[in-house]
């Protein structure tokens, strides 16, 4: 029973991490001006404004390998297959969030830094979940 309850809570958070970061990086490159334009505005009083260009794509493969890698690993751990890809998509989901986290900050969106820590949570769960190796 308790392997079936650890597998569960693998598969939950890998799966939870491919579907907001999946979401949030296919957003960002199917609305690439719209997402560009926010940034410029959102960050347009912060140190960060000269290279908003720059971090937004740096954001966007992140997200990217986070959702992908998280989607992979999913699959894997469906199907029987181990937890590698899982766990490597959970370091970039906590990389992402990192990046994420100290954007907003900067920007002065506390209330959206917020709102990260909760993310932040989740995805520490899920490399304990995924890092755990006892018996």
């Amino acid at each position: 029973m308790e392997g079936w309850v650890l597998w569960f809570g693998r598969l939950a958070v890998t799966a939870f991490f491919a579907t907001a970061f999946g979401q949030s990086a296919a957003d960002k490159w199917l609305d690439r001006a719209g997402n560009l334009a926010f940034l410029r505005e959102h960050f347009a009083a912060s140190p960060l404004r000269a290279l908003v260009p720059f971090l937004f794509w740096t954001i966007t493969v992140l997200e990217s390998l986070a959702g992908g890698l998280c989607g992979l690993g999913a699959l894997q751990l469906l199907v029987g297959l181990g937890s590698g890809l899982a766990l490597l998509g959970m370091v970039f989901a906590v990389v992402s969030l990192l990046c994420l986290f100290f954007g907003q900050r900067l920007a002065k969106d506390y209330a959206g830094a917020a709102v990260l820590a909760s993310y932040m949570a989740v995805a520490l769960l899920g490399l304990i979940l995924l890092g755990f190796r006892g018996g």
